[in-house]
């Protein structure tokens, strides 16, 4: 990198935490860099008053108490004394102001963050790996306070102190001895901080650039405390394997690290170390030489404090390097984050989005997920009739789930498109069209929250509607569940909170199922259930099947299921492979044609009979 482009590069990157600085509010802001200013002169002039003190003392006790000499050595020693006193004092109040200033850009970046987050109307943006590495860097910057983005705004400040103090010591050397000396002298702590600074930006680098080595400790870390991983991990003796993977993990991520380490660190803290010596004894021995017989105590003193105070700014400034190097890779990626989650967002759409009251049409649509070639779907055309229910069948990869996601815009099709009585619905806003829907997916959410927040979730405008909560709940049969319970409905489902309890999986799809009712009787038209039952025997998805169909008896249902025999009772049956409509048609039709659908329904039912008797079982009888 050529001089110009760097000294560039270093300017952009202060003048990036000098507009971050700006969100720490102008009085903060003013007080940080007048007090940092003061810390920059106060250790000068310490330094300046000792050596006139120490070069007064010789006059002073000679001259004796009542001697103008004695008067004036104590108003310096006094004006010396005031400068150390102020910078004790002026040490907490720095401190206070810059964790109040780091917070205050953290917390409102913290915000942004989460902002950015929930801004995508859809989730192609957040499962990008790219994407969640920024995610993760910076929040995982923010998280962790000492080099965070918000302490890179005091490390700044801190940093006007230090160099503050360098010109100070610089301006003694020049006007009492030497400038060629003085520049000398700066020039050599300058490159001790090039080095210093250099190696560490570099070093930083290489750690973001190993997060992909970091997510996977992370996840065999994670194997190690998960408490369902930990089951299998002990029954089926995988402790030294998963040891080996920690270590092996480790390994990945400080391979790099180590190497880049000695790189950017070792050979040249070398260099500059030789040249800073060279340049010591250069100035040092030009000194001593000029020192004798040609200049007073006071310059003697006031030259080698000076040096010796200039050089140890050569360090580590622990207060502002770490902060503006790797708090600022943190910054950049939440920026990069942002314009990839914006970049992913279509534009914004107002028009209100009116209840379908013909038909759904998916037209043509072809689909495939971001970072692969082959489609999901592939020119899917499937009409869904208004006030029907629908059902989706077929082997798992056959796109059920992504005719879901399509259709609750979670992603945008590839081609084609679809269409609510007409219009394409990437015309409404998508939280007009959302308001129709009420999708339960098979991984569904279960919140650490009230029962009753858990179904009311399903129509948050609604949610204080407890007799609502109550019916949709009872419908769906989690009446005795909810009684036993020991707070009722605001009983929270996690064990971990005060008077909390944890469900069975059979419960928690009823939770889930009575949130997509609740979210009919406020107001939704199409209820979509991925996989409804898929944590209930055949039984009692057969009963749960026959109960919801009259609850929604005039809806609009589009029910997902890989299970053929308990989907019969539909107005409409799709079978999807390979991404587009293979068959359509009720159970007799299908039946009827004698294709996939007929025969995937015969060899799911033959699981069902009795081996030894030829008789259906009840399961099957029910079903």
């Amino acid at each position: 990198m050529s001089p110009t482009n760097w000294l560039a590069q270093r300017i952009t990157e202060r003048w990036k935490i000098v507009r971050l600085a700006g969100r720490a509010g102008p009085g903060l802001v003013a007080g940080l860099l007048l007090i940092n200013l003061a810390l920059g002169v106060l250790p000068v002039l310490f330094v300046v008053a000792t050596g006139v003190v120490i070069g007064r003392v010789p006059a002073a006790v000679q001259a004796g108490v009542p001697s103008s000499e004695w008067t004036g050595l104590l108003k310096v020693f006094l004006l010396g004394a005031a400068a150390f006193v102020a910078q004790q004092l002026l040490a907490p109040i720095v401190t206070l102001l810059r964790e109040l200033a780091a917070r205050r850009v953290d917390g409102l970046l913290l915000e942004d963050l989460m902002a950015a987050s929930l801004r995508s109307p859809g989730i192609s943006a957040l499962e990008d790996q790219d994407t969640l590495d920024d995610l993760r860097n910076a929040a995982r910057q923010l998280e962790f306070g000492f080099q965070s983005p918000g302490q890179a705004v005091p490390g700044l400040f801190a940093l006007v102190a230090r160099y503050t103090a360098l010109l100070g010591f610089a301006i003694v050397v020049g006007v009492v001895f030497s400038w060629l000396a003085a520049a000398a002298l700066v020039t050599a702590v300058l490159v001790f901080r090039y080095c210093q600074r250099g190696g560490l930006r570099k070093y930083v680098k290489v750690r973001f650039d190993t997060v992909g080595a970091h997510r996977k400790l992370d996840y065999v870390r994670g194997l190690a405390v998960d408490s369902g991983a930990g089951k299998e991990i002990r029954v089926f003796g995988l402790l030294v394997w998963l040891r080996q993977q920690l270590r092996e993990a480790y390994d990945l991520l400080l391979r790099d690290v180590r190497a880049a380490r000695r790189r950017v660190y070792l050979w040249p803290f070398i260099w500059a170390t030789l040249w800073g010596l060279a340049v010591s004894v250069a100035v040092f021995a030009t000194f001593g030489t000029t020192a004798v017989g040609g200049l007073s105590l006071t310059e003697f003193v006031l030259v080698v404090q000076s040096i010796l105070g200039a050089l140890r700014l050569s360090e580590y400034y622990a207060e502002a390097d770490s902060q503006t190097c790797v708090g600022m890779y943190g910054y950049e990626a939440l920026q990069r984050f942002t314009d990839r989650i914006d970049a992913a967002a279509p534009p914004a759409a107002v028009r209100a989005a009116p209840a379908p009251i013909s038909e759904i049409r998916f037209e043509n649509v072809t689909f495939h997920y971001p970072g692969q070639a082959t489609p999901v779907l592939d020119g899917l055309t499937l009409t869904i009739p208004i006030g029907q229910c629908t059902a989706l069948v077929g082997l798992n990869g056959a796109g059920k789930t992504t005719v879901v996601k399509l259709l609750a815009r979670l992603y945008e099709p590839t081609g084609g498109a679809i269409l609510a009585d007409g219009i394409d619905i990437r015309a409404y806003a998508h939280d007009e069209w959302r308001a129709r829907l009420g999708v339960i997916f098979q991984e569904f959410a279960r919140f650490e929250a009230s029962i009753a927040d858990n179904i009311g979730f399903g129509s948050v405008a609604a949610k204080g509607d407890r007799d609502g909560v109550r019916q949709a709940a009872e419908a769906i049969g989690l009446g005795d569940t909810i009684a036993a319970l020991p707070n009722g409905l605001d009983t929270p489902l996690a064990r971990h909170l005060s008077g909390g309890v944890d469900l069975s999986g059979g419960q928690w799809q009823r939770v889930a199922l009575a949130r997509a009712l609740f979210a009919l009787r406020h107001g939704t038209t199409v209820v979509i259930l991925d996989e409804p039952t898929a944590s209930l025997d055949v039984r009692a998805e057969a009963q749960f099947f026959d109960e919801f169909a009259a609850l929604t008896q005039g809806a609009t249902t589009l029910l997902i299921s890989h299970r053929f025999s308990t989907v019969r009772r539909a107005d409409q049956i799709v079978v999807l492979d390979g991404g587009s409509v293979l068959e359509q048609g009720t159970h007799e039709e299908l039946m009827a044609l004698d294709g996939r659908y007929a025969g995937l329904f015969s060899l799911q039912a033959d699981r069902f009979v009795d081996a030894t008797t030829g008789v259906p079982t009840d399961t099957e009888v029910a079903a």
